[in-house]
């Protein structure tokens, strides 16, 4: 038996090099949100709610503007025939250089307003610093996409490591020293510069010049503008409830939500770590509708990772408020409900995450926009609908309730390239519909509690 399952990590094929990126994938964000959550437990002892509630905002505003002017480098690149084409990935480079060097002259133009906005003069100085993050990975090489495109994520893992254990360190000394929230501003930037030396010293491959190829431009461009735009309603998507709800709470509740947040979203965010890092190439090289054993295959891939995802998320919603005691001090404590709520409304949307990169690996960046725009829509309209009616609590079942009414467009989406699958969605919905039932009856009292805020 060990034999024959070491036999299926060997080799070339791309039974062999899914296995071993999966393994690489699920070991390396595993053992990065450990980190994160040594850092998280380290931290929230140096430090007040406060300032994980202004770094929340900050995180957001540098996410906003890095999905704002995402343009699909990296997926045009893991899709594309000139995938491995130097000239193709110089200029694709050269974008992205471009990209980084504009967002962060963004970053320093907005601080001001966006400080006033909050009212909260810090950001003034934050944003500019934390902007310095995505000028640096802007200078990422093109040598990483490649790797990925190939299923070859062994080095990258320890890559990535590396620099997160480096900035962990950081974080904890300027915490210590400073008592202030530039511990993790500057923890962020350290980790970016890192990770930007590592690629380049380690990753072996051509390095990147600047260049620009007239049809490469093009292609990365008309692949690009739908991913751009899915992107924007990405960022809405999964981070419309920090924009919303960073002006609806104290500063210190809402470092208390995101604490949460954080420990609640570790499952869905690790499957949309092996979704993009895995199952693009996956479908790319066995597109579904091309075969029957090409849709059996990826069943058999999407039943094992759904299964797995849920009941990962299933563990966190029941233990919530047990992890929160456990964890941290009592001025976290609201955060228990946060966690069980939150696990349980991310439910829908695990069910369906196996379906997103499909359209993707097809080139149809057209229809992937089309989902995110739906899910743009329903999640804010949802939310604030939950929160004029309940509060923080409503909010949070409104983004459950936005995942199960973008199921249509899923379908619509993932028929067209031939990967729906109903059996494997009914079933999960049972699972899933059991399990946020358990979590609920086991965390009455929290939610209650919660409610009543």
């Amino acid at each position: 038996m060990i034999m024959a399952m070491s036999s299926r990590f060997r080799g070339a094929s791309l039974n062999a090099r899914f296995m071993r990126s999966s393994v690489f994938t699920l070991a390396g964000y595993g053992a990065a949100q450990t980190l994160r959550l040594a850092s998280n437990l380290i931290l929230t002892r140096l430090l007040f709610p406060e300032a994980f509630g202004l770094m929340a905002l900050v995180a957001v505003i540098m996410q906003g503007l890095a999905m704002f002017s995402d343009v699909g480098v990296n997926p045009a690149i893991m899709q594309s025939k000139r995938g491995d084409d130097q000239k193709f990935l110089d200029t694709a480079w050269t974008i992205q250089v471009i990209r980084g060097v504009l967002l962060w002259l963004f970053a320093c133009a907005i601080a001001v307003p966006v400080a006033a906005i909050y009212g909260e003069p810090l950001l003034a100085w934050l944003l500019p610093f934390s902007g310095l993050s995505l000028l640096i990975a802007g200078f990422n090489p093109t040598r990483m996409v490649t790797a990925n495109r190939h299923l070859l994520l062994g080095r990258l893992t320890a890559l990535n490591l590396g620099s997160q254990v480096i900035g962990l360190v950081i974080a904890i000394v300027v915490a210590w020293y400073l008592q202030s929230v530039w511990a993790l501003v500057i923890s962020g930037v350290s980790s970016a510069l890192v990770l930007l030396v590592f690629y380049n010293v380690l990753l072996p491959g051509e390095r990147n010049r600047f260049h620009w190829e007239r049809a490469a431009a093009d292609e990365l461009i008309k692949f690009g503008k739908w991913i751009f735009l899915s992107t924007i309603c990405g960022f809405l998507y999964l981070q419309g409830d920090k924009l919303i709800l960073g002006t609806y709470l104290p500063l210190d509740q809402f470092g208390i939500y995101n604490i949460g947040f954080f420990l609640a979203s570790f499952p869905i965010l690790m499957g949309g770590e092996m979704t993009r890092k895995v199952l693009i190439p996956v479908y790319r090289e066995r597109p579904p509708a091309k075969s029957a054993e090409n849709f059996r295959k990826l069943q058999k891939m999407r039943f094992l990772l759904t299964g797995a995802l849920i009941c990962l998320t299933g563990t966190v919603s029941v233990a919530g408020v047990l992890l929160i005691d456990l964890m941290y001090d009592p001025r976290y404590l609201m955060a228990g409900a946060v966690v069980v709520l939150i696990s349980a409304m991310q439910i829908p949307h695990i069910i369906v995450l196996t379906y997103e990169q499909a359209a993707l690996a097809a080139g149809d960046s057209h229809r992937f926009f089309v989902l995110s725009a739906a899910r743009a829509v329903l999640t804010l309209g949802f939310l604030f609908a939950g929160l004029m009616q309940g509060g923080l609590f409503g909010a949070l079942v409104g983004q459950g309730l936005a995942g199960l009414a973008a199921y249509p467009f899923v379908v619509w989406m993932s028929r067209h390239v031939g990967a729906w699958d109903p059996k494997h969605d009914a079933l999960y919905a049972v699972v899933g519909a059991l399990t946020i039932l358990l979590a609920f009856w086991i965390n009455a009292d929290a939610l209650t509690n919660l409610a009543a805020l």
